[in-house]
């Protein structure tokens, strides 16, 4: 059966009062690589089916994996039994009633291991180049096509394709005692420049040839665009309108209600997402598999408009549900797949912030970064593959690595400087969220909490 067939016969088999069926189909390619050879390679294909039975203001949520037809009229009386059973849920809310997507009746569209076909010889090239320059390249490209269906008792049938794609590459010196770390997300590898990455690399092994030891304290800093995501997105996943609402985080206003409307940042910067930015598209409409604090399973369908969560260095939105929206008293802004940030004007590129920094530290990416207290928003985590001491405008060598305990709202209101905004992909997020474009930024005093062993 079609992924429309089994949502058709899914919908026919409820007994529900509502329904909602979603079913993903997942293909995958990958290739990985070590010490300049490849290593392993292959394809993979998956499907998931979700149903999401409503009775009354009850729901009931059974998702299985790789479901055969013969089993559809179980899965859908278990959640059908599953929603008879539980409590009623407070978002509950009238569906979407009849979107439709032109391309609805089409298949899913897989990948293949031929999404390689010009990066794979490139990357050959590469590694000869660094065998020859004394580098070990180890690392893996990973790209996954994901055709969501959606359908609905309502008349709602909703398509969606999401091509996802990263290179995560790591240069190490023959030794294995300098390391160092860039990765880049794309849709489909034909915008993968293999080769400059590799030079970048080999350009930051060549500054960790002088090892400086410093201690910890507050320094003027850095941060890559790929550091920047990784902060920003844990902002955006913490900043549903609930919880900021119930006193719960740093969108919270003292005395009740939300920060909406305050100056986080003094530079006008913005930060949004849109479901069409070009390079980052991602789904037009809600998809929730099931509900949370920031998601409702009621808002499936629910069309996806560009948000702007802060905008001239105002909060200006939180994550909503219809139901948040209804306490809150402010406009339905769903979660959407992408981040976008933006400085104030024309930024200048992180070679250019660099060359202008008397002493200050340049970071490559953060590492197991962990959330300390929400009331603050104060994050800790590593550094990792590369710091670097920069004086007078020159990288002059590598300091050992740090821990760090910053928030990315406090940050924002002691930022100097922001730079040009770029496609990138976060470090620690990179399993999760691929679909951000970032400047660097400058801090003038992040804090290096304590040194570190990592290496």
């Amino acid at each position: 059966m079609s992924p429309q067939e089994i949502i058709e016969r899914a919908l026919e088999l409820s007994t529900a009062d509502d329904t909602v069926v979603i079913v993903d189909e997942t293909s995958s390619a990958n290739l990985r690589f070590a010490g300049n050879t490849l290593t392993t390679n292959g394809v993979t294909r998956s499907s998931q089916l979700t149903v999401i039975s409503i009775a009354g203001r009850g729901v009931g949520v059974v998702s299985r994996a790789a479901a055969r037809p013969e089993q559809l009229a179980d899965i859908v009386a278990a959640a059908d039994h599953a929603a008879e059973d539980a409590r009623p849920s407070e978002d509950a809310r009238p569906l979407v009633e009849g979107a439709q997507s032109a391309d609805w009746r089409e298949a899913a569209e897989p990948t293949s291991i031929g999404v390689f076909g010009g990066f794979a010889p490139a990357l050959g090239e590469t590694f000869a180049t660094a065998e020859a320059g004394g580098r070990r390249l180890y690392g893996f490209a990973e790209h996954l096509v994901t055709t969501t269906f959606l359908g609905t008792s309502t008349g709602t049938r909703l398509r969606h394709t999401q091509p996802t794609g990263r290179l995560e590459l790591n240069a190490k010196s023959p030794d294995m005692r300098r390391s160092a770390w860039t990765g880049v997300a794309t849709r489909d590898f034909s915008d993968v420049d293999v080769a400059s990455l590799d030079a970048s690399l080999a350009t930051r092994l060549e500054w960790a040839k002088r090892r400086i030891d410093l201690p910890a304290g507050r320094y003027e800093t850095l941060l890559p665009p790929s550091a920047v995501a990784d902060l920003m997105i844990y902002l955006y996943w913490t900043a549903g309108a609930r919880d900021a609402m119930e006193g719960r985080t740093v969108f919270s206003r003292p005395g009740g209600g939300t920060r909406v409307g305050d100056t986080l940042c003094p530079l006008p910067v913005g930060l949004g997402s849109d479901p069409a930015a070009p390079g980052v598209e991602c789904a037009p409409f809600v998809v929730a598999h099931s509900s949370s604090r920031q998601s409702s399973v009621f808002d499936n369908g629910l069309p996806l408009a560009p948000t702007g969560w802060i905008t001239d260095g105002r909060l200006a939105s939180l994550l909503q549900t219809r139901h948040s929206a209804e306490l809150t008293n402010l406009p339905v802004t769903p979660a959407t797949d992408n981040l976008i940030m933006t400085g104030p004007g024309n930024g200048r590129s992180l070679d250019e912030m660099v060359a202008s920094t008397e002493r200050g530290l340049l970071l490559t990416c953060l590492w197991y970064i962990r959330e300390v207290d929400p009331q603050s928003l104060l994050l800790t985590g590593l550094t990792r593959d590369g710091v670097y001491l920069v004086e007078n405008g020159e990288v002059v060598g590598e300091v050992n690595n740090f821990r760090f305990n910053e928030s990315p709202v406090g940050l924002l209101g002691r930022v100097t400087e922001v730079g040009a905004s770029e496609p990138t992909l976060p470090r620690e997020w990179s399993d999760y969220f691929t679909r951000a474009v970032m400047p660097a930024m400058r801090v003038p005093d992040f804090n290096m909490s304590t040194v570190s062993q990592a290496s």
